[in-house]
């Protein structure tokens, strides 16, 4: 019999379909540490797996749920893995599972303080509780974003904004005003790509993005950054920002901030600090002298989704002066506020940041700060950094392995290089393939995820540890599957290396 149509659940539907959810997300999180953490199947399975014509009539919600439970997580990556060291993704707290629910239930736009009071102001103190931990000044302002890219893309906005010399926002880049290109600069070997998608998605092109050379430490060299900012000037062009990396994507390095900001001041740039990946790193005691400068900057990207294990999407940009920020961002639509005062209104969002409809992300940073305070915080980042330190212990001991980079924070780079046991050495080419066919073998068991990245022209096997569940267990178990893959390879699919 078809299924009545309702506008909304009954008490009794709700809470059934409720139990049937939270049984799910219950037998989920129970199985989070055993489960396969890649599912090894190829798009066109899930595909096949979920295909139905669009639906027509009423479905049962409970039996939606169920589909959830055998068609969806079946299927999907296990980012909360204590075994999953892919890219730079956050393990999702538990508590951001409940503040998702409820958000979605207040369903709030945190675009405009009307629509969302209390959700504003939660995110006007999250921002500061942020800038706090990072040791920022608090009186920066700020806004929660999809995540590091669209963070940068809203800080490096307000520095043009800022250092464009005339007004930008409404002439923009076809301003007969404009003298020069404009141009920023980031590490050459570390730099993230979001800050090259800003520059063209801010109609810069991506060859405004000047790469300054690194050290032999992967930071930047502060030293080529002032000779390319001298070569720009004398060329007529103009510099207005530098992002310095504050844990970089690949080996997770922070750059010279204070010198940075040095250069900066003295060139009238504004310098940006892209601190997705390791910014929060800052509230370790053995590690907080890596970040020093970092209150210097004008401005700085944080991503909580990454290492402050909250669930997607949840980054953020804080900028110190928040007039530059609301300037940049600033609109006048009738239809949004009123024509008369009243001090029933606050702070709108849509004026600091590119989105105008913008949902309660900042309730799950909330709780998850709540629950675990700073203190609970700082010893699962020193946790998540001294696992780093550990598996560069376990590739030292081990004559097969060699480190490509010393850990700083929580990202490892590393090879398999069986030439240095015996055998005749390999050409780079072959080394190279061998240490990504290793990776895509380990991702297919199940029983851990990494990828791979380029360490000066070579492939490294590259650990992300982001993880709250993670202990030294898992990182044994993930060595040992390594190991063995690396071996079998070895042997198989190149011959010329002698069997170890």
């Amino acid at each position: 019999m078809p299924r009545k149509l309702r506008e909304d659940l009954s008490s009794a539907e709700f809470k059934r379909v409720s139990d049937e959810t939270t049984m799910l997300l219950q037998q989920h999180f129970a199985a989070i540490r055993t489960a396969k953490v890649f599912p090894g199947k190829k798009p066109s399975e899930i595909a096949k797996s979920l295909e139905e014509p669009l639906p027509v009539k009423p479905q049962d919600p409970v039996r939606i749920i169920r589909e959830v439970r055998d068609k969806i997580l079946p299927n999907s990556t296990q980012l909360g893995s204590p075994r999953y060291f892919g890219f730079v993704n956050g393990s999702g707290t538990m508590m951001s599972c409940f503040a998702d629910e409820i958000a979605a239930a207040i369903n709030p736009n945190t675009g405009i303080w009307k629509a969302a009071p209390a959700a504003s102001e939660v995110e006007r103190l999250v921002v500061r509780w942020l800038a706090e931990m990072i040791g920022y000044d608090t009186r920066c302002g700020g806004i929660l974003e999809s995540g590091g890219t669209m963070a940068n893309v809203t800080a490096i906005a307000t520095a043009l904004h800022d250092k464009a010399g005339y007004d930008i926002v409404n002439e923009g880049l076809q301003s007969p005003q404009r003298t020069g290109k404009f141009v920023l600069y980031m590490s050459d070997h570390e730099g993230h790509s979001s800050v090259v998608k800003a520059a063209q998605l801010l109609g810069l092109g991506r060859n405004s993005v000047r790469r300054v050379k690194s050290r032999d430490d992967f930071t930047m060299d502060t030293g080529s950054l002032e000779e390319m900012i001298n070569q720009d000037v004398r060329a007529g062009n103009r510099p207005f920002c530098v992002v310095g990396q504050v844990g970089s994507i690949n080996v997770g390095v922070v750059d010279p901030l204070r010198e940075i900001a040095r250069v900066c001041n003295e060139n009238d740039i504004w310098f940006h600090a892209d601190g997705s990946v390791g910014a929060f790193g800052r509230i370790i005691p053995r590690k907080a002298h890596l970040f020093d400068g970092l209150e210097l900057t004008d401005s700085v990207t944080l991503d909580p989704h990454k290492w402050l294990y909250v669930s997607y999407a949840c980054g953020c940009v804080l900028v110190k002066d928040p007039e530059k920020l609301r300037k940049t961002f600033t609109l006048l639509s009738s239809y949004l506020r009123g024509i008369l005062p009243t001090e029933y209104s606050g702070l709108d969002y849509l004026e600091y940041g590119p989105q105008m409809s913008r949902g309660f992300t900042a309730l799950k940073l909330w709780m998850s700060i709540k629950q675990y305070g700073v203190e609970g915080y700082r010893k699962l980042l020193e946790r998540n950094v001294e696992l780093a330190e550990y598996f560069d212990g376990l590739v030292n001991a081990s004559e097969e392995f060699e480190p490509m980079c010393k850990p700083v924070l929580q990202i490892y780079c590393f090879r398999y290089n069986p030439s240095r046991v015996r055998g005749p050495g390999l050409q780079i080419a072959d080394l190279n393939r061998l240490n990504q066919m290793i990776v895509d073998e380990t991702q297919l068991t199940g029983d851990a995820f990494m990828m791979t990245t380029s360490i000066r022209g070579n492939i490294a096997i590259r650990i992300c540890i982001t993880n709250h569940r993670t202990t030294r267990r898992d990182i044994d178990l993930t060595f040992a599957t390594i190991r063995r893959i690396a071996r079998r390879l070895a042997k198989d699919v190149i011959p010329s290396v002698q069997s170890l």
